[in-house]
Formats: structure tokens, sequence, C-alpha cells
């Protein structure tokens, strides 16, 4: 949650102030950027994980709550001094969480920011598992492709190897340019040839590594 980065709207420097000044005393502090309702924008800054909304002057602050809302699915918190809430415009922000303002509503609001920044972080982690999943699938099928094609590509490099030293067994009926490029097919077909016997080796070495874990697993759970 260190890399986290919050918003705070406000025309009351001091409840900015508050804030941001409680929040330095947890042990984990996100980035804070402090800004006023009559220059703040969703697209007038870097991204944030979460917008809270103070005390706003000159201008309605359902109208704040609504842009902050609009930011990318942003969660938004803000307090609530009547204890209504915001009902005209809490259905459209399903991410907006209202705080009662009272006695120690800075410690509240905080702690309802950090329950909804770690969430924030989980999702993130979550998805960013999910794409390393993916793309570790795209690769074991690419493995996978590449295991099942390589007799086929070892008949044809064994095809190109032994036309290629049949041709050059006899060099004079060859011009010499020609031979120079045979001599260079032989050279990347014995090339392809060692990639491809350092992937059959790698492969080796991985399944005798996962069968050393797996009877290394077994053999633990039959101890325990």
């Amino acid at each position: 949650m260190n890399d986290s980065s919050v918003v705070i709207i406000s025309d009351d420097p001091e409840f900015a102030r508050t804030l941001a000044g409680r929040w330095q005393a947890e042990r984990r502090v996100p980035e804070i950027t402090v800004a006023t309702s009559d220059v703040w924008h969703p697209d007038s800054g870097p991204e944030c994980h979460l917008v809270i909304v103070g005390p706003v002057r000159g201008r309605d602050r359902s109208s704040v709550l609504r842009a902050a809302g609009i930011a990318a699915g942003t969660p938004v918190v803000t307090l609530s001094s009547d204890g209504n809430g915001f009902p005209s415009v809490s259905p459209q922000i399903p991410n907006l969480v209202v705080v009662p303002r009272h006695d120690g509503w800075a410690a509240t609001l905080i702690l309802v920011a950090t329950e909804i920044l770690r969430r924030v972080d989980a999702v993130n982690r979550a998805q960013r598992a999910e794409r390393l999943a993916l793309s570790s699938q795209r690769h074991a099928t690419l493995g996978r492709y590449m295991l099942e094609m390589r007799p086929s590509v070892n008949n044809a490099l064994t095809s190109v190897l032994g036309n290629a030293d049949l041709l050059l067994i006899e060099p004079h009926d060859i011009s010499a340019d020609r031979r120079e490029q045979l001599r260079a097919i032989h050279t990347m077909a014995l090339r392809l040839n060692e990639i491809i016997q350092r992937f059959s080796s790698l492969a080796t070495e991985m399944w005798a590594g996962e069968t050393d874990s797996q009877v290394e697993t077994e053999s633990a759970q039959r101890q325990v």
C-alpha cells in the first residue's frame, strides 16, 4: 500500500491539513495530493487509487462527487454532517462511501480509506496474477507445440544438412558463390539443430525437476 495515491479535494485548508497530518501518524502513508474544487478535474492530474472529498465552497458537493466517481471507477470517500448522506448521487456512484462527521472523524475516515486502499491493492495484485497466469499459459502452449513439432523439425534439419553435404562433396560442379551460399545454409542448419537440442535438454531437466518435487511432496505428506 506504500505505492497507493490519494487525492484530497477540499476548499477548507483545515480539513486537508487535519487529514494529512493525522495520516502521517499511521504506519503506512500513501502519496497524498491536495487540491481545491475549482482546480481539480478527473483528467487534471495523475491517476489515483482513492479520492476524498471534503467541504467545498461555491458549488454543490454532489457535482464534485459525480466528477470524482467518473474517474475510472476510483473509490470516493466523503463526510456527511447531517447523517443523511448524498441520496441524489449515491445510486450514480456505486463506489461512494459516506462517513458520518462526528468527534474523531479523521481517525474514522482514515480507517475507512485504509481498508479501501487495501482492497484496491488486493484487486490489482489479483489482476496482475491473472495476467501472469494467462501469459504463462500461452508460453506453456507454445512450449508444448514446440515439443510436438520437434521430430518434424529434426527431420527437416537432417534433410537440409544431408543435401547440403551432398552438394558440397562435389564443389567443382558448383560456382564459388553457390558454394558460399551452401556453406551458409549448412552452418545455419547446424545452429538450428543446436537450438533444438538445447530445448530438448531443458525440457528434460524441467521434467526431472517436477518429478523430484512431486516425490518430495508425496514423501512429506506421508511423514505428516
